[in-house]
């Protein structure tokens, strides 16, 4: 699959057999239905856990129809595909059976009999009527938000029942949420999630031996928070979180930069130029530190100009021989 929209390879060739070229196909498919109804073939393996029933999943996928080279709908032409909740965004019975037997990474072949598919009715005028379709499935990544939405409606008393792996695996989702989000320039929508994540890493609390688990985890969001500030174009935020983040790790590169960027927004050139230069300490081949570098000499140069020229303008003589500002 990956983009392309032609009709599959396997579809093509000689009827000598008298069969038509679905029914070819479906003679070596996995029945996953029970019925013969969704019919299935792996293409390339996937690796993981299985995609779980309320999961929100990341698919490319183009369906045909029988003798017909393009597909009637394929999501393949989006830069970045959108993410669908089963049992709300996708309609196919079919899909969603197909989709709970794949894992991350899959490619697959799927057949939908019309009662998987369209119905006796079809969908006119592309779908006729009791068509049975194919679907090529690429599974690009699932992230099973019902497990996250429910323990996010606990109370925090009734979190610390929890082993904390099952918290930090919470709060990764959360964050996964969230980078999907801000991938999608959503970027409100991605910090009410990495505050979710912030939240609750915050309310556990962990034994000494365990609390370097919790502190990595929240210098992941305070990162992620920092950055998307930085696109609200809330520098002031930015800096709290980039200067959270290195209270955790006094040395990290990123949260250095992100510190950077946002003075560097509030023209606070000096501190913006201090923490510009121990990120750069840090990583001193990094092209983005460097470039930003750069952008903060130019900005200064620019800055000192207009101050000799203001200067310049309060003490040079008027025609009456005194100078600006003066009485």
């Amino acid at each position: 699959m990956g983009g392309s929209t032609r009709s599959p390879r396997v579809l093509q060739g000689d009827n000598a057999s008298g069969q038509s070229p679905y029914e070819r196909l479906s003679r070596r498919m996995l029945d996953i239905s029970g019925d013969r109804g969704v019919l299935k073939d792996v293409i390339r393996e996937g690796a993981g856990e299985l995609v779980t029933p309320d999961a929100s999943v990341l698919v490319k996928y183009s369906g045909y129809l029988e003798h017909m080279d393009k597909p009637f709908d394929s999501n393949c032409f989006r830069k970045t595909p959108r993410l669908m909740k089963l049992g709300e965004d996708i309609t196919l019975w079919g899909m969603e059976l197909g989709l709970l037997s794949m894992r991350r990474g899959e490619l697959a072949r799927f057949l939908f009999k019309p009662t998987y598919a369209y119905g006796t009715l079809g969908c006119p005028p592309l779908i006729p009527p009791n068509t049975t379709v194919l679907f090529e499935i690429e599974l690009l990544d699932f992230l099973d938000s019902a497990e996250s939405d429910k323990f996010c409606a606990l109370s925090a008393e009734q979190q610390d029942q929890f082993p904390l792996q099952k918290v930090l695996k919470v709060a990764a989702t959360e964050r996964e949420f969230g980078n999907y989000l801000f991938r999608q320039n959503r970027f409100y929508d991605a910090k009410v999630r990495y505050k979710r994540a912030l939240l609750l890493l915050h309310r556990r609390s962990a034994p000494p031996e365990e609390q370097h688990l919790v502190e990595a985890a929240k210098l992941l969001v305070f990162l992620n928070l920092s950055f998307t500030y930085l696109r609200l174009e809330r520098p002031t935020m930015a800096l709290r979180y980039g200067e959270q983040a290195l209270l955790i790790d006094q040395k990290n590169a990123k949260a250095l930069f992100r510190c950077g960027q946002a003075c560097l927004f509030m023209t606070e050139y000096e501190k913006a130029r201090d923490f510009l230069v121990r990120a750069q300490k840090e990583q001193p081949f990094n092209h983005d530190i460097n470039n930003e570098l750069k952008k903060l000499a130019s900005y200064y140069r620019d800055y000192t100009d207009k101050e000799k020229e203001m200067c310049h303008r309060m003490f040079t003589p008027n025609d009456n021989g005194s100078t600006v500002g003066e009485n």
